[in-house]
């Protein structure tokens, strides 16, 4: 066993302290004042070219667009990639988390994501078909020193704490408003 796999690297070393430092803040945020706890996310988008659109999160952006055979320009991922890539890197981030917490060690996390959709839904071809995914599958490879039942137990928590796979299965209360000039 060489020494990096007895101590950690600086990596390490920043995650644990990133990881600390976050559960502590918000704990005492939530400790002082229940109501630190909700918090709302915006994100907005302006609509370019055939169909892509340009978004803006915060001080981020970034631009989602179809392919060609979707009559879009193919300039960057789908919305239904963003979403698989969203449910990602949601379980990427709680795998760290609860690793952390349950002191379980990764050396490599990669997660695969695949999502089935029938484009019949979508253009209203056949009203019994969903317009969204029918299914989707997650591939969690994580390599590291602990046993398969520690990494089943950090599978658990992750699962049941992960808030866009929560989005993905569960119903989410969705309003919409319509704004028009006229």
């Amino acid at each position: 066993m060489s020494e990096t796999l007895l101590e950690p690297t600086g990596l390490e070393n920043l995650r644990s302290a990133r990881l600390d430092a976050a559960g502590s803040a918000w704990s005492e945020r939530i400790t002082t004042n229940a109501a630190f706890a909700a918090l709302t996310f915006t994100t907005n988008g302006r609509a370019e070219g055939s169909v892509a659109t340009d978004i803006t999160a915060g001080k981020h952006g970034f631009r989602v667009d179809e392919p060609a055979g979707l009559a879009g320009g193919d300039s960057a991922p789908s919305p239904v990639e963003y979403a698989l890539g969203a449910l990602i890197s949601c379980q990427v981030v709680v795998y760290r988390l609860y690793a952390h917490q349950l002191g379980i060690k990764i050396d490599s996390l990669e997660i695969k994501a695949e999502g089935d959709l029938d484009v019949r839904g979508l253009f209203g071809i056949n009203s019994s078909v969903r317009a969204g995914f029918s299914g989707v599958r997650l591939l969690v490879n994580v390599t590291g020193p602990e046993t398969r039942e520690r990494y089943v137990q950090l599978q658990v928590a992750v699962d049941a704490h992960c808030p866009v796979l929560d989005l993905f299965t569960n119903p989410t209360p969705v309003s919409v408003e319509l704004v028009t000039e006229n």
